[in-house]
């Protein structure tokens, strides 16, 4: 996926942390209800039940996303189809992976000392989900 990170809004949940409010509306969208091929028009139809919006801005917005490497898009007679090029977690990963390697050295034993502190909080299982990736992490690790 070749899809980077340019912002990251925190407070915001799910795609909404790195894509705008449209852009993140509209994978949520794809994601969701569009697993194979859709149009410009299909994402139209299923957003007019919730908010007025024009053709053009869908479009663009489509267009946008393509262009980040979010969806492909290929021509079709006079339209274009489109279709995801990663789901949902591949793109959480994969912001989180820019994420953790878009800071500097000296603050990655920092993020990891805060994600550790708050692992468990919630869920005490999650522990032992840490616990297996690390398992899993030094395992690969140490394969020739």
């Amino acid at each position: 996926m070749t899809f980077h990170l340019k912002h990251l809004r925190p407070g915001e949940a799910g795609a909404r942390s790195a894509l705008y409010d449209l852009e993140a509306t509209i994978m949520e969208l794809v994601w969701s209800r569009f697993p194979g091929e859709f149009t410009v028009r299909d994402v139209l139809a299923a957003l007019e039940r919730e908010r007025d919006i024009a053709y053009t801005t869908v479009m663009t917005v489509v267009d946008r996303l393509a262009k980040k490497s979010l969806l492909a898009q290929e021509k079709a007679g006079k339209t274009y189809v489109y279709r995801a090029l990663v789901g949902r977690e591949a793109f959480m990963n994969s912001v989180l992976e820019q994420l953790v390697h878009g800071l500097p050295a000296d603050y990655r034993q920092s993020a990891i000392s805060a994600l550790l502190e708050s692992a468990g909080e919630s869920d005490p299982a999650e522990l032992d989900r840490l616990q297996a990736l690390i398992d899993a992490r030094r395992k690969s690790l140490e394969k020739p």
